[in-house]
């Protein structure tokens, strides 16, 4: 199994290409080949976009070999990997220890790369090896000096540098990485040391120097003379370009990203991160007399912080709000497979919801239309309005994304999906007998309440429909897209209704509306006052309509006392409409009458 670079070129040579879908093979969203800048490095793209990398190369194995041996331990097997150069081309090939002649490269339609030997006991293909192994290690994942700790026990998790601590707590501690970490002190200058961490994956981003004749003292020196060189790496890299195997110096001076520790096995290299407080010659951290006699100052300036703070809070200052997690776009990206259409579980007026992965927790992601016409600012705003909203009956929102033109929101996913995709499924609907169903309308209910009059906000959902009403585990409902109305605007067209429900109330025949499926377990009087209630909410006059703080009390006690509903309100459209053409034929050249028949 081969896999070709060629040097002097703006393609970089081979690259593997998905399928487009499960049954579709022409060419997809995905890619894998060599990096084009350095040839030192192979990636998997999304697009342009990446979302895996390999270590670059190294005279000895990099980890992607490592694990190799590591999953085929059990069997005996050991892949071999070896990089061929002929001055013109790299070649990179594997092989197995059992002599098997048979090995592919194999790049799913979603992004997943793989390793496969033929079996010839079984007579199929064998998967050796599925990347990413673990989710941390997608590209990027952990942010901006944070890394992917491949030893960490029962799974691989993102964790700071030495001498970082997460940029947002709250975000790290909800298993959202993308934010990364922060220093703990600003850097000093070139006066700074450097701390050695062993078995590390070097990051992305570098560059190298040197030559290929550094030394690892030649190395540390041209670092650290360089005020904004943050890190440094000493390898033993092979490219063609070297004619075999040379000692490299990697040299950092943005941020690190798409780190790994790897630990002692398979992790060759040391990676050297400048850090404030160290000493240059032994990287040890360096005490002064400023040091201690800050210790006292910042010890009293802590004191005296606290006690203003308390003396704000005794004078009833309200709190600042909760940080709203907004979570970058590439973080989205991966978590949907670049919004494959195999994560797709909905469609609907607003955009497309996909179901993703994001902090351990499965979620509902909707990728809005470009229709709203808010800028970015705005938008947050609204959205961060619209999570203040909790209730039982409502989906929560836990984050969102502005990205220039790309605006999504992250919701809690609800396992049951949609009220209309079970209603309208001949299996699924089994599972509603009308109990569900009541305590369904009445959760609904309650959702709208509170949406109407009980939330900080009055917010009217303009689009509430059997699709918009999802459930959860237990088959409770949760109201979705509430709010939609104050991103796109109050310009949605009303949809077409059916006017079943209003001919067989005027024919007396409301009972007869259930499903067949539930007509043993309904009870025919909560039937009757459903459907009694539902036509008074489409009165075409609002005046007319009932509160919802009404709605919920006679659906939870019952009445004797409502009032017979009038025509819906399209019914009363349709009168209008009828009207104003009457209006136009009459004022027109060739006047004649029109005649409206309505049956009563």
């Amino acid at each position: 199994m081969k896999l070709r670079v060629k040097y002097n070129t703006h393609d970089g040579g081979d690259r593997l290409v998905s399928w487009k879908g499960p049954g579709d093979p022409s060419s997809g969203r995905f890619s894998f080949g060599f990096d084009p800048t350095t040839f030192l490095q192979v990636f998997v793209w999304d697009g342009k976009r990446p979302v895996l990398r390999s270590a670059p190369w190294t005279g000895d194995l990099v980890i992607s070999e490592g694990r190799y041996q590591q999953a085929n331990a059990s069997t005996g097997v050991i892949m071999y990997h070896a990089i061929l150069d002929n001055d013109e081309e790299i070649y990179i090939t594997y092989s197995l220890s059992d002599g098997t002649p048979h090995t592919r490269f194999v790049l799913t339609y979603s992004g997943e790369f793989q390793i496969q030997s033929w079996n010839n006991k079984l007579l199929a293909w064998e998967v050796l090896v599925k990347l990413p192994s673990a989710e941390c290690s997608l590209y990027g994942y952990c942010g901006p000096y944070g890394y992917c700790d491949q030893t960490a026990a029962p799974v691989p998790t993102c964790k700071c540098l030495d001498g970082f601590e997460p940029a947002s707590t709250e975000e790290w501690t909800g298993g959202r990485f993308s934010m990364g970490c922060r220093r703990k002190e600003p850097l000093g200058g070139c006066g700074d040391g450097f701390l050695a961490l062993p078995g590390m994956k070097p990051p992305d981003k570098f560059t190298l120097v040197g030559g290929g004749k550094s030394t690892l003292e030649e190395c540390a020196t041209e670092c650290s003379h360089n005020c904004s060189c943050v890190a440094y790496a000493h390898a033993n890299l092979s490219s063609s370009r070297s004619g075999g195997n040379v000692t490299r110096c990697l040299v950092w001076g943005g941020e690190l990203v798409d780190t790994e520790k790897l630990g002692a096995v398979f992790g060759r290299n040391t990676l050297y991160l400048r850090l404030a407080g160290l000493d240059v010659t032994d990287g040890k951290r360096a005490e002064s007399n400023a040091g201690r006699i800050a210790l006292p100052v910042l010890a009293t300036v802590l004191v005296l912080l606290f006690i203003a703070f308390a003396w704000l809070k005794f004078k009833g200052n309200p709190p600042h709000d909760h940080e709203f997690p907004f979570v970058r776009f590439e973080e989205i990206a991966i978590a949907t497979h670049n919004f494959s259409e195999t994560c797709k579980i909905g469609h609907g007026g607003f955009g497309k919801v996909y179901k993703g992965m994001l902090g351990g927790q499965e979620v509902a992601i909707k990728r809005l239309s470009k229709d709203s016409q808010q800028g970015t600012k705005e938008f947050s705003n609204e959205v961060i309005l619209i999570a203040r909203l909790q209730h039982r009956n409502l989906v929560q929102l836990l984050g969102c994304c502005a990205d220039r033109d790309e605006k999504l929101l992250i919701y809690e996913y609800m396992p049951n999906k949609s009220l209309d995709a079970t209603l309208f499924d001949d299996s699924r609907k089994l599972l509603l007998d009308w109990s569900t169903r009541f305590n369904i309308i009445k959760g609904v209910a309650r959702g709208l309440l509170y949406l109407h009059q009980d939330s900080r906000l009055t917010i009217i959902h303009r689009d509430l429909k059997a699709g918009n009403v999802l459930l959860d585990a237990e088959m409770k409902p949760k109201i979705a897209d509430f709010g939609m109305a104050r991103i796109f605007g109050d310009n949605q067209q009303n949809a077409n209704t059916q006017r079943i429900s209003w001919n067989m109330w005027k024919e007396g025949r409301a009972e007869e509306l259930p499903d067949s499926s539930i007509m043993d377990t309904c009870s025919v009087d909560e039937v009757v006052l459903c459907v009694h209630v539902a036509l008074l909410c489409v009165e075409e006059n609002p005046d007319d309509r009932p509160l919802m703080s009404y709605v919920v009390f006679v659906l939870e006690n019952g009445s004797t006392t409502l009032p017979d509903p009038n025509s819906p309100a399209y019914f009363a459209r349709r009168r209008i409409e009828m009207e104003q053409i009457r209006e136009d034929i009459q004022t027109s050249a060739n006047s004649f009458t029109l005649t409206e028949i309505e049956g009563r």
